[in-house]
């Protein structure tokens, strides 16, 4: 627990107000951001004697007198205002740390990996809840943990969607049950190279010992090979066979015995079954039983703005991905049908590239983009002789793939590109989305 310290809280985003407020209670707080709109906000903060400063030259506030920076997840490890910290000696870490430090004994699930995280997150929760156990939900799922921790009792469960950016700067957090679903190419405006981002992942299991569980999936070649050395007790989930968990034919079947069939999931994608196998493995931890399983899986229809199905209309069905934010996500989601798709991609250009898509496009028969990434967009499938539409706006565009689709298409949301140049987040693109599907006539 912090007190008495003057902490210095880099971003005014969900996760630093929530620790900001948590460790005003007993210590000297400072937050800045380099804007902020919601003047109710401030007021808040400042009412609790919050010191709020609105500055674009954040590292000028640093100076040798603060006990630690809590960095924002999205705030890069290279601002100015964290190279100074460090300069100072001065420990940076993120919310979760912070909250883990106010937290009484309990018992932690942490998920985390390149895709699937939200959805395993919140399998994992549903299960325990089911089962009757005190548990929460937390972290980069939407929740922040220090916003939690006045509820949270002793013995309780938290179930804590981790991302790569949380990680990054944890330092005591230590997670009992750890969950590892892929790795994949992403983030690397952020880590730089492929190899720090693996690294980074690697941190959940940093404090982990011989009474600690890692889930892993032994289907990705990386995620078990570099694994190998970690001191927590493994079990495994593959859709490929051989693991603690796996696919059989048509049937999820755990140590020999079979749980469910695949008919039964309203989910569909392998990639979802794998979330289902690494969630079931967690549930087993806590001894819930298959008809509980079994249950939760029946009513579970997905998570928002992740392959979700919106509406259907002339025989046409439309389907929200918006936290397709990379390619390797929207290559998950392409994989899940095979019907005639008519594919709008777009959104933040991060100079990526989109040539992974290209196997994954057989089902594709035109392309809609809009956004930054548009005319990028327009040269790959022009060069690939794949039939494309350049919109300025995601409404425009829905209304383009509509028009080109014919009955029985799937007009796919998967915009393979972050959604910043014209959202605030991903959850707004989708709901925009969806607003624009739904005024279709």
């Amino acid at each position: 627990m912090f007190k008495d310290k003057k902490i210095f809280v880099l971003g005014m985003g969900k996760s630093g107000c929530s620790a900001a407020k948590l460790l005003a209670k007993d210590n000297r707080v400072l937050i800045t951001d380099i804007k902020c709109d919601d003047i109710n906000l401030i007021k808040e903060l400042e009412g609790l004697g919050i010191n709020v400063i609105i500055t674009k030259e954040q590292d000028k506030l640093i100076d040798d007198s603060y006990d630690y920076v809590v960095k924002n997840p999205g705030v890069r490890l290279d601002h100015p205002a964290v190279l100074k910290a460090h300069k100072f000696n001065i420990p940076v870490i993120t919310e979760l740390e912070v909250a883990y430090r106010y937290l009484p004994k309990v018992k932690i699930v942490g998920v985390t990996g390149s895709n699937g995280k939200t959805t395993t997150t919140t399998i994992v929760y549903e299960f325990l809840k089911a089962a009757g156990f005190p548990v929460h939900l937390a972290g980069n799922i939407g929740y922040p943990l220090c916003s939690q921790i006045d509820n949270i009792k002793e013995n309780d469960i938290l179930v804590v969607e981790i991302s790569s950016h949380q990680l990054a700067n944890l330092d005591q957090f230590k997670v009992d049950v750890a969950v590892l679903t892929n790795l994949y190419k992403v983030h690397l405006d952020f880590f730089g190279t492929y190899k720090n981002y693996k690294a980074d992942k690697l941190r959940i299991f940093r404090n982990q010992d011989t009474d600690s569980v890692a889930i892993l999936n032994k289907g990705d070649a990386e995620v078990y090979s570099l694994t190998q050395d970690i001191k927590a007790k493994k079990r495994y989930f593959s859709s490929k066979g051989d693991a603690d968990i796996c696919i059989e034919g048509t049937d999820i079947v755990y140590k020999g015995k079979k749980i469910l069939e695949l008919s039964d999931i309203r989910v569909k994608g392998v990639h979802n079954y794998e979330n289902i196998m690494a969630a079931i493995l967690v549930a087993k931890e806590f001894n819930v039983t298959d008809e509980i399983i079994k249950k939760v899986l029946d009513n579970f229809a997905g998570i928002e703005h992740r392959i979700e199905f919106v509406r259907r209309l002339n025989g046409r069905e439309f389907y929200n991905d918006s936290k397709a934010t990379n390619v390797d996500s929207t290559i998950t989601a392409l994989k899940s049908f095979d019907n005639e798709v008519v594919l709008i991609l777009g959104g933040l250009d991060r100079g990526h590239s989109f040539e992974p898509l290209l196997p994954y496009l057989k089902h594709v028969k035109h392309i809609v983009c809009f956004g930054e990434t548009k005319e990028r967009i327009k040269g790959f499938a022009s060069s690939h002789k794949i039939d494309v539409t350049v919109t300025d706006n995601l409404e425009e565009a829905t209304k383009a793939a509509y028009n080109i689709s014919l009955k029985g298409d799937t007009i796919l949301l998967s915009p393979a590109c972050a959604s910043w140049d014209q959202y605030k987040n991903f959850e707004e693109r989708g709901n925009d989305f969806k607003k624009s599907v739904n005024g279709l006539l």
